[in-house]
């Protein structure tokens, strides 16, 4: 796992340094040459922390939009829950790759990019999914990006949050990506929509916290 961050670093530093920082998810996913070993935040299996929310709510269905989808755990897992997913990644060779991996019926792989988002996606679903998203890119972008999350929410749908949180507690400055995300910052992405949810844990081998953030469109 060092190596693979330490590929990743360098991927990130020479993307950044050719005035480009985030090709760097386009040359991860070509780097590992459909290996997934290469991508540290796959893991074969849909977040836990939406695993939880999805027992929580158990049966309810509709459409849903999954945010930087990469190699498709969490999509997979919703659509096999029996909603209609449309996910999209800022990488093409993601896409191709996960095309290859899952093709279901019920989801709709695209090329996409949270800082451009699709216009027919506007106030279109009943669920947006963001993991590990904004946490992985630099704070100039990951403002405007996080500003497109709640538009894209229809009546009544909830946007779902899940990533690394600052612990105020720990003084060590995280040389990222990832970078954990302030607390104000979290708070901030729901922007006109109600806050129903704010799970936080820190797990014994970790000093940043882990946070899932729920927010519904009235």
């Amino acid at each position: 796992m060092d190596d693979v961050r330490k590929i990743l670093r360098n991927l990130s530093d020479a993307a950044s340094e050719r005035g480009a920082p985030l090709d760097w998810f386009e040359d991860l996913y070509d780097f590992a040459g459909k290996d997934s070993t290469f991508i540290p935040w796959s893991k074969g299996e849909p977040h836990p922390f939406l695993v939880d929310w999805m027992d929580e709510y158990a049966g309810r269905e509709g459409s849903a939009l999954i945010v930087g989808c990469g190699l498709g755990e969490d999509a997979v897992y919703l659509a096999e829950k029996g909603w209609n997913v449309t996910a999209f990644d800022l990488s093409e060779s993601a896409i191709r790759w996960v095309k290859e991996m899952h093709a279901h019926h019920s989801i709709s792989w695209e090329v996409g990019d949270l800082l451009k988002p699709n216009p027919t996606w506007i106030e279109k679903f009943d669920l947006v999914l963001e993991v590990h998203i904004l946490q992985a890119i630099p704070e100039v972008f990951r403002i405007p990006a996080s500003q497109n999350l709640a538009p894209l929410v229809g009546q009544g749908g909830q946007l779902i949050c899940i990533g690394r949180m600052e612990n105020p507690l720990n003084e060590i400055e995280v040389d990222g990506p990832p970078w954990p995300l302030e607390r104000s910052f979290i708070q901030s992405i729901g922007q006109t929509l109600n806050p129903t949810d704010m799970y936080v844990v820190q797990y014994e081998e970790e000093e940043h916290l882990r946070y899932r953030a729920v927010w519904q469109r009235s």
